[in-house]
């Protein structure tokens, strides 16, 4: 498949840049849009919960998180990237539940970092912390459950976050695409540095997913068909715009995203694939322009110079082209997980404005191996054979979907 890309991609640049022509005296000037994430006070809570204390944020809109807790005095600690939260934290001054003294937010010592600091009247540790986000609004919602604990235990834990090892990969350090017409797999493993995504006791969906993807490009660089691509290989912090970039300079033929949620509330299982939903690529466009390079947009396209409602319309008309090729490769990996007898979501396809899958000319999923908050799904992603059999499922799914797409992409040049 990865052959036929020149092919193809030289196709989509000519029709592209040729309507491009015809669009750009056409269309207006338009306006960029972005904005903090904000604290959203009538979703947002702090209770007691049992014997401990659960803590609920709605926000604006995703962002990344981490939680740990501090000594000397005892304080739980959610560090946002980055969040307005108003006057909020004041507000809840008399209404604070047993265990919490005070609730203050304020800049963290990092620039471009929120803090919020949950000072203590007993030892309370986060037993998880998860967000969530609405597919269909954007908006997110932060849940830390805090349960006691001894001062011994709570002193034990109780540190600073430690620095991410070593820098982000930069696109230089990516290598471009596979020169012996192999298909080029980007496995993108969710959050890592300063974002450690859902926290269920000692394990981080960051820890998680980064141990997954490694074992998942050495079992398709096994089958002699792949070359795979890592948007991090180690405890590092990418930024969600920027795993995007790194896959279009690897020239991938295709991007999986990997996550391991957690729900504070409610119950979810088994695995699910995740395609941009119709209503979140309406906003894509818009949110691309926004964040990254004008020459990074489209391969192949110089966008420097268009505004955002050119770029927009250029990249509605390549996802025409690879959506459906998003939705047959979400359905292989299905079908691969399913064939392999192991546990799907009771809806294992999804729809959702993941930033990740919002390459225009990549086909891109996100897959949730699992949710961190059932403990079925938790011993299996700590178990190596249970790893080793999805891997293999997913091998299957991935080598399928190339072959099929292949043939219809041959198709196509008929």
């Amino acid at each position: 498949m990865t052959g036929t890309n020149p092919v193809r991609r030289a196709a989509v640049t000519r029709v592209l840049a040729s309507l491009m022509l015809c669009l750009l005296p056409m269309i207006a000037q338009a306006q960029g849009f972005g904005a903090l994430s904000r604290l959203l006070p009538e979703d947002s809570r702090i209770v007691a919960s049992g014997d401990g204390v659960s803590l609920t944020l709605g926000l604006s809109q995703p962002v990344p998180f981490r939680v740990f807790t501090l000594a000397d005095p005892a304080r739980v600690v959610v560090d946002f990237r980055e969040v307005a939260f108003g006057d909020w934290p004041e507000a809840q001054a008399d209404s604070l539940p047993p265990g919490i003294a005070s609730l203050a937010a304020g800049p963290a010592r990092e620039a471009g970092w929120t803090r919020l600091v949950l000072t203590l009247t007993a030892p309370l540790a986060p037993r998880m912390a998860a967000m969530t986000t609405d597919p269909a609004s954007g908006m997110a919602q932060v849940a830390v459950t805090l349960a006691p604990v001894t001062e011994a235990e709570f002193r034990a834990g109780a540190a600073a976050p430690r620095e991410a090892a070593g820098p982000a990969p930069t696109v230089a350090e990516v290598p471009r695409g596979a020169p012996d017409g192999r298909v080029t797999v980007v496995l993108d493993p969710g959050h890592g540095g300063v974002d450690p995504g859902a926290v269920r006791g000692d394990h981080t969906e960051a820890e998680l997913v980064l141990t997954f993807a490694r074992e998942l490009r050495d079992a398709l660089r096994r089958t002699g068909r792949v070359e795979v691509v890592l948007t991090r290989d180690s405890d590092v912090f990418v930024p969600l715009p920027t795993r995007v970039t790194l896959a279009r300079a690897a020239d991938a033929d295709l991007l999986v995203s990997l996550h391991a949620d957690a729900l504070a509330e409610g119950v979810a299982r088994g695995a699910t694939v995740y395609t941009l939903s119709e209503t979140a690529s309406d906003a894509a466009a818009e949110a691309l322009a926004e964040q990254h390079d004008r020459a990074d947009l489209l391969q192949g396209i110089d966008l420097h110079g268009a505004d955002d409602v050119v770029a927009g319309v250029l990249m509605d008309l390549a996802r025409l082209e690879t959506a459906p090729r998003s939705r047959a490769l979400a359905e292989a990996l299905v079908a691969g997980i399913s064939e392999g007898e192991l546990r799907l979501h009771s809806r294992p396809l999804g729809e959702a404005g993941f930033t990740v899958l919002r390459a225009a000319d990549i086909p891109s999923v996100l897959l949730e191996i699992g949710f961190m908050s059932d403990a079925r799904d938790l011993r299996n992603i700590l178990d190596a054979d249970w790893r080793a059999q999805m891997q293999a499922a997913l091998v299957d799914g991935i080598l399928g979907w190339a072959d099929a797409d292949a043939a219809r992409m041959s198709l196509v040049r008929q």
